[in-house]
């Protein structure tokens, strides 16, 4: 994806540890241990400065090459940047999309962080992925999650990355027109467990539709490089339940789906990529997923 020097969105916000934070709506989660609690309070007491003893206390690694930290810091600003460029494309997609519509677009926040975080939704964790908080609007993500789709999943590549980002970006579209809302009111209204969750399937796969849609955009905006379509369609096989379950626990289990298989959402991305068309992504309108 061609993406360097190119516009960076204004609404990314980096709450990990050494980030410039941008707001404080999320919050990092992180341990210190009652033994560092102790010490700063000692400090208090006595007028030592704390930090300065704690920094003696830090374990040294010997072993470690000094310029792995500088290298490990560049990429990750340039991580930062690349996301930045992504939600950048997404606002001026979805900013004209609305506007054809008659609506006016307010794009979400992606807040960076790291391990956990608390947001309007409750405490997210890192383990679960990147994730969209209908409470505050925001979507929050971990750098981990790319490294994992790397190896764990097999989906490297620039372009999986974007489409993970269109994804939770679809999320803040269904959020705008109300589809979020109408899911949750069904599906407390809901006769079983495997009934909620083929809602959330269905919210799932409309996602996916709204990241071809703005894979579309990206690919008439000359911005693709070869192999970027094929990195996209490659990280929405990797994340179907099916194949999940399969990798975890040797079989799946169809009812307890709430994303969809892999074959439905490389499916309704495409179909998002194919039409560019908002109004055949009614996911909810359909028998056949």
């Amino acid at each position: 994806m061609l993406w360097k020097n190119r516009r960076q969105s204004e609404n990314v916000e980096d709450i990990r540890e050494g980030g410039e934070s941008g707001g404080g709506r999320g919050r990092v989660i992180a341990g210190g241990g009652c033994g560092t609690l102790i010490i700063i309070i000692l400090g208090l007491i006595f007028g030592f400065d704390p930090q300065r003893f704690l920094r003696q206390q830090q374990p040294s690694a010997p072993n470690k090459p000094t310029a792995t930290r500088p290298n490990a810091q560049r990429m990750d600003d340039e991580a930062k940047q690349f996301i930045s460029v992504v939600l950048a494309d997404t606002e001026d997609f979805w900013k004209d999309t609305f506007q054809r519509g008659g609506r006016r677009y307010t794009p979400p926040k992606l807040v960076l962080f790291t391990n956990r975080v608390n947001t309007a939704c409750g405490l997210g964790q890192a383990a679960s992925g990147p994730f969209y908080c209908p409470g505050d609007k925001n979507v929050y993500l971990d750098f981990a999650f790319f490294r994992e789709m790397k190896t764990r999943f097999e989906a490297p590549g620039d372009f999986a990355q974007a489409y993970v980002v269109a994804h939770e970006v679809g999320h803040h579209i269904q959020q705008l027109l109300g589809a979020s809302s109408k899911v949750e009111a069904a599906q407390r209204q809901a006769w079983n467990e495997a009934q909620a969750n083929d809602l959330s399937v269905r919210l799932e796969l409309q996602a996916d539709f709204y990241a071809g849609m703005w894979a579309r955009y990206a690919m008439q905006k000359g911005i693709l490089e070869r192999g970027d379509l094929e990195e996209a369609l490659n990280a929405a096989t990797a994340v179907g339940d099916d194949r999940l379950q399969s990798r975890a626990q040797g079989y799946v289990v169809p009812d307890s789906f709430t994303h969809g298989t892999s074959a439905q959402r490389l499916r309704w991305f495409k179909k998002g990529f194919d039409t560019g068309d908002i109004r055949q992504g009614n996911t909810f309108n359909t028998r056949e997923l």
